[in-house]
């Protein structure tokens, strides 16, 4: 059985549902099973700290979560045209698995909300995916042979999947963008299923 971490950090639940919609996508090749992971929230003051547990959603991710997986599917809202600061302070803090090579070898894919249709989503799919280069991650990405991806008039990007929101975040996933995050998951868990560990 390949566990496929999915990672997110989502304030307003868009992320996340693109999280359990790539996760689907992943169960659905056989052999692979998604672990659902967020990062908690940062704070601008730094004696804040979260509970161990968070209130609602997934577990907090752990390094043990990186050890264990045999891929990686990352996920940010977007901030300015890059990935959110909870996720950066996270990738920041995995110095000794960059050095150990924890990550190297394994496929990674990436996957993002924004309010606008042009508000960033494919700077922030490829700021997020610089540090998973770093680490030695093969990326998977979303090739146009998936009808969807020609389709779309919501998001969707050859660079992962993504959500288009809406200014006051009222946008349900559009039916592409549930294709296409789905589409991710199963070419992620099937890349998996297909490389040695520690390729």
């Amino acid at each position: 059985m390949n566990d496929i971490l999915v990672l997110y950090y989502s304030r307003n639940g868009h992320t996340a549902q693109l999280a359990r919609l790539i996760a689907r996508g992943i169960e659905e090749v056989p052999g692979a099973r998604a672990r659902l992971r967020q990062v908690p929230p940062v704070a601008p003051v730094t004696e804040t700290a979260q509970p161990p547990v968070p209130d609602q959603g997934a577990p907090y991710v752990t390094k043990q979560d990186l050890a264990e997986c045999s891929g990686l599917a990352l996920g940010s809202p977007t901030r300015f045209g890059n990935m959110a600061a909870p996720l950066k302070h996270f990738l920041d803090s995995t110095g000794a698995e960059w050095a150990s090579g924890t990550m190297a070898g394994k496929p990674a894919a990436l996957f993002t909300s924004t309010s606008t249709m042009h508000g960033g989503q494919e700077s922030t799919l490829l700021t997020m995916a610089l540090p998973l280069l770093h680490h030695g991650m093969l990326l998977v990405g979303i090739p146009f042979t998936e009808p969807a991806l020609s389709a779309t008039q919501t998001g969707g990007s050859p660079y992962g999947a993504s959500h288009v929101a809406g200014a006051n975040g009222d946008n349900a996933i559009s039916e592409h963008e549930r294709e296409l995050a789905r589409a991710l998951g199963r070419r992620l868990a099937d890349a998996a299923r297909k490389l040695p560990a520690g390729a």
